[in-house]
């Protein structure tokens, strides 16, 4: 599984998104994530803050990664957002977020949805990488930051 199978296209990336907090930032990828896939915007929410409930998926160096199912859905997909000014998500670091991959599976895609999650999570890890994400302006850019360093990565 690739990033560019999970981002359908620079649609799909946000290059400064605002919050107040981890609650109105999961509201308001919801929303976009919703009106992209053609998903149920408050059930996507619902789902969200019930994983959340289990545990903060922040996972450290200001990075997050929400995730959760919907049974509408045929297969992983996923929103990115940089965000204009970071927020707290409750981290295992405790380190305020700015840079969120949301990550949305179908209700059966058990091993789909933990291989997405793990190509996200191994992405994400790439400090440098991260670092250009920080750095960059618009949404075609991060889009192509994405899905190249995936590229880059494979031909090594």
């Amino acid at each position: 599984m690739e990033i560019a199978d999970l981002l359908t296209g620079p649609d799909a990336v946000l290059a400064s998104v605002k919050a107040s907090g981890k609650k109105a930032l999961l509201a308001e990828l919801a929303a976009r994530c919703a009106a992209m896939l053609k998903l149920d915007e408050r059930r996507l929410f619902d789902r969200l803050l019930e994983r959340e409930r289990l545990g903060s998926t922040g996972i450290g160096g200001g990075i997050a990664i929400p995730h959760g199912r919907m049974g509408t859905l045929n297969e992983p997909r996923g929103l990115f957002a940089r965000l204009a000014h970071p927020i707290d998500f409750d981290s295992i670091d405790e380190r305020p977020v700015d840079i969120v991959f949301l990550l949305v599976a179908p209700e059966g895609a058990g091993a789909d949805h933990l291989k997405a999650l793990a190509r996200v999570s191994r992405l994400l890890r790439d400090r440098s990488l991260v670092d250009k994400l920080r750095a960059t302006e618009s949404a075609d850019a991060l889009y192509a930051l994405l899905v190249e360093s995936v590229q880059t990565q494979s031909a090594a």
